[in-house]
């Protein structure tokens, strides 16, 4: 089975059983909200993550694909969920370091309403194209934008999340007007692609390692300084002579007010699951770098990150309501 394969049938199996469990659910049972679409790899890494916190905890331990809002219903939904360790987030970087930025009014704030856990991965970004596209390196796309302006539009995961920035980050490098489309997810996103519907996805690095590999698609670039893992023949944008670098990561979060005691007991069971061999091989299978890091580092970084992507994200001149 291969490994896109193997995402989407986890993915579909796991969603299954988490409606089941839902619907019958103890008054014990962990419920770890993803504020995205099932599928890909940041919600097939929440499912494998709840499994192995099942076992550490020994108590159930279920996954909700809560979509809408770009993230922002999901994370709302922890933060007025009781502190009491039963409600948790799982979500990419965006949602909780730079939305304050990115939105006139947003009902949260997420250093305020919400307490670190620990941080899951890194990973990268990717700007990939459908086969129609003759481009085949960064270099080669910006010269493809310029004779095509009409097609310079691309999709993301969302409005006001990286992939999203790291587009327009692109396109002001290139000297190119992108539009961008936003979906729920990158999920839905790379389909249009495969469909034809839009030329470009921006969205993480990961997601496009097995659709690169079978030749459905083509990533064009990576943002790291270093070449993505899984994507070792894609040159980064850095090295193709267009200075841009970007990374970002996945990390867990509980209500504001969840006791310290709490907090101890479900970041010992997500730092053994994240350290566990078979959870580091799957990562490193799709594209992402397992980390697993105390609630105060992961605190520290947040903090870091947001101040670093402020800029960026003040530049784009993006606002959204």
């Amino acid at each position: 089975m291969n490994r896109r394969h193997w995402l989407i049938g986890a993915s579909a199996a796991a969603a299954l059983l988490g409606s089941a469990n839902l619907a019958c659910a103890q008054s014990n049972t962990i419920r770890i909200i993803f504020p995205y679409a099932a599928g890909g790899t940041g919600d097939a890494t929440v499912r494998l993550l709840a499994d192995k916190m099942s076992t550490a905890l020994n108590q159930p331990v279920v996954v909700e694909n809560r979509t809408g809002g770009a993230g922002r219903i999901g994370v709302s939904a922890v933060k007025n969920a009781e502190p009491d360790g039963l409600t948790l987030l799982f979500t990419p970087f965006a949602a909780v370091t730079i939305y304050p930025f990115v939105y006139r009014t947003l009902d949260y704030d997420p250093f305020k309403d919400l307490r670190p856990l620990s941080q899951i991965n890194t990973f990268d970004f990717g700007i990939a194209v459908n086969n129609d596209v003759p481009a085949k390196n960064p270099k080669e796309l910006v010269a493809w934008l310029k004779a095509n302006p009409r097609k310079a539009q691309f999709g993301s995961p969302g409005a006001g999340a990286l992939p999203h920035f790291f587009g327009l980050m692109f396109g002001k490098a290139a000297g190119i007007e992108m539009t961008h489309i936003a979906y729920k997810g990158g999920t839905p996103a790379i389909a249009d692609l495969l469909g034809g519907q839009i030329p470009i996805v921006s969205s993480t690095a990961s997601e496009f390692i097995q659709l690169h590999q079978e030749k459905k698609l083509r990533v064009i670039g990576t943002s790291d300084v270093e070449r993505s893992i899984g994507l070792q023949d894609v040159p980064t944008f850095k090295e193709s002579g267009i200075d841009i670098v970007g990374t970002s990561w996945y990390a867990m979060f509980a209500p504001a007010k969840t006791p310290d005691a709490t907090i101890a007991r479900l970041n010992k069971a997500i730092v053994e699951a994240v350290k566990s061999p078979d959870f580091r091989k799957r990562q490193l299978e799709w594209g992402l770098n397992p980390t697993g890091t105390s609630p105060e580092e992961l605190g520290r970084i947040q903090k870091a990150d947001a101040e670093r992507w402020a800029p960026v994200v003040k530049a784009s001149g993006f606002v959204a309501d």
